[in-house]
């Protein structure tokens, strides 16, 4: 679960808006202190505003952050279920094959077992 906003969206969608109608445009610091906001936060909201606009070439829109967050997620999510096919896969090769040589350290590494039972300790 995502952290609670510091400023509610009122309050950030109202800066924005009266930032970017401002002629001329005013120091995001002073804006910043009349709003009881802390100015990089200001800052950030008009940057974010003006990559939704098409204005910025240089920040992802909103959008953009939210399908990258879901691609990243679903990645993740991915790689978890190759990992378990990876391992059910070789535990079912080494159960289909017992003359197949097994690595050290596999699931089904019995070999020390199988030596010593041979040897008739």
């Amino acid at each position: 679960m995502p952290a609670p906003r510091k400023y509610p969206l009122e309050l950030r969608e109202r800066a924005v808006r009266m930032y970017r109608t401002a002629e001329p445009k005013p120091v995001i610091r002073r804006m910043a202190e009349e709003l009881g906001v802390h100015h990089e936060a200001l800052r950030n909201w008009i940057r974010r505003a003006e990559a939704d606009a098409g204005e910025r070439d240089d920040r992802l829109t909103t959008d953009e952050r939210a399908e990258l967050a879901a691609l990243r997620k679903e990645n993740a999510q991915l790689k978890r279920a190759n990992e378990v096919l990876r391992t059910a896969s070789a535990f079912l090769a080494a159960q289909l094959d017992p003359t197949r040589p097994r690595r050290r350290g596999s699931l089904t590494s019995t070999h020390a077992w199988e030596s010593s039972a041979s040897c008739g300790n």
